[in-house]
């Protein structure tokens, strides 16, 4: 029994390596097109997170830490060629001409536009940038030629996304598989979010009981995920600020609970209005993006990613818990400690994210 106590603890502690900044916006939201089907003008849209520009090139030109149109505006030269450049465009095999480009800041994102002259054909766009991102960072196409139709998703692997006139039903499929990764993707890399479900789960009980537990937490993130990326709960920066201070607040308090109450009453409800909460901060991801009409199949794609992530992570847990529920001894010492160590990392994050500057 010693050996699953062990492999239990190793769990939680590759799981807390991994830090608690787990709710980064990283992918790039792309929208091209051509106003006229055989005109030579295309326009492309690209949105943004400020935190992902500042990797690119240093678009605050005051300095001040704060992103604001002003800094844009003095940075066109800048972004042209740091960003615009790098993102080569041709037509039929011939390379488009770029004849304007805008750059606003919008209230969670920021938003680059350009137009170009282009030859009839077939739109290739090498985006080179992803180069230069930490690993993981993707491109995701939108809007294809006229409206919404399939999705597409490029990465420092495959950085060349190709624009045609139609899309597939198999392009539909791969642009939906790709909002599932990215929902994985987050689930499997947000430690905050699993050592919650962890600390919910520690402190085991009848199959019955764990189905609701998970089945409260799945179904409260899925609300407020939906209500907040459909913009009926808006997040500014101050909004998502208090979201992760009470993320790390949720494992604090579960954490305690488990300390000083071998089987805690109204556990379904606790964990369904923090789930609540961990919607929320799912919700950030999208939010940075300004994913405008594709909103809804990104978030079902990767709401979808995150219950199976997050499926996965309770079929290997559970039967482990399973096993030191039948010696009450190494359970209540397995509980014990996992819950400590779990609390006073909740603890930290709860400090590092509430003290930590704004911008």
């Amino acid at each position: 029994m010693w050996w699953t106590a062990r492999w239990v603890a190793a769990l939680v502690l590759c799981l807390l390596a991994g830090g608690a900044g787990a709710h980064d916006a990283d992918i790039l939201y792309a929208q091209l097109w051509r106003p006229e089907a055989r005109g030579a003008e295309v326009r492309e849209r690209i949105t943004l997170t400020a935190d992902t520009l500042a990797r690119l090139l240093p678009a605050d030109a005051d300095g001040d830490g704060v992103l604001s149109q002003a800094d844009l505006d003095a940075r066109e030269r800048a972004l042209a060629v740091g960003f615009w450049d790098a993102l080569p465009l041709s037509a039929g095999g011939q390379p488009c001409a770029r004849t304007a480009q805008s750059a606003r800041v919008r209230e969670s994102y920021v938003e680059l536009g350009a137009t170009f002259s282009c030859a009839p054909g077939e739109l290739r766009q090498r985006f080179t940038l992803l180069a230069v991102l930490p690993p993981g960072y993707r491109v995701v196409l939108g809007s294809l030629v006229q409206g919404e139709r399939g999705q597409r998703f490029a990465d420092a692997a495959q950085p060349t996304l190709v624009v045609s006139t139609e899309d597939s039903a198999e392009e539909a499929s791969t642009g939906l598989a790709g909002w599932v990764g990215l929902g994985v993707t987050h689930i499997l890399g947000g430690p905050d979010h699993l050592a919650f479900l962890l600390a919910v789960l520690l402190v085991g009980g009848s199959t019955r009981r764990v189905l609701l537990l998970v089945t409260a937490f799945t179904v409260a993130h899925s609300l407020t995920l939906g209500a907040t990326a459909l913009g009926w709960l808006p997040l500014d920066e101050v909004r998502t600020r208090w979201v992760e201070v009470a993320i790390a607040a949720s494992i604090l308090w579960v954490s305690g609970e488990n300390l000083v109450r071998r089987a805690p009453r109204h556990r379904v409800a606790v964990t369904f209005l923090f789930g609540l909460v961990h919607g929320l901060g799912f919700a950030s991801v999208l939010t940075g993006y300004g994913l405008g009409d594709s909103v809804v199949s990104g978030l079902f794609g990767f709401n979808l990613g995150v219950e199976l992530g997050q499926a996965a992570v309770v079929a290997v847990l559970l039967p482990l818990l399973r096993m030191l529920q039948r010696r009450p001894v190494w359970h209540r010492r397995t509980v014990r400690f996992l819950s400590v160590l779990l609390g006073l990392t909740a603890l930290y994050w709860l400090l590092e994210r509430g003290f930590a500057p704004i911008g």
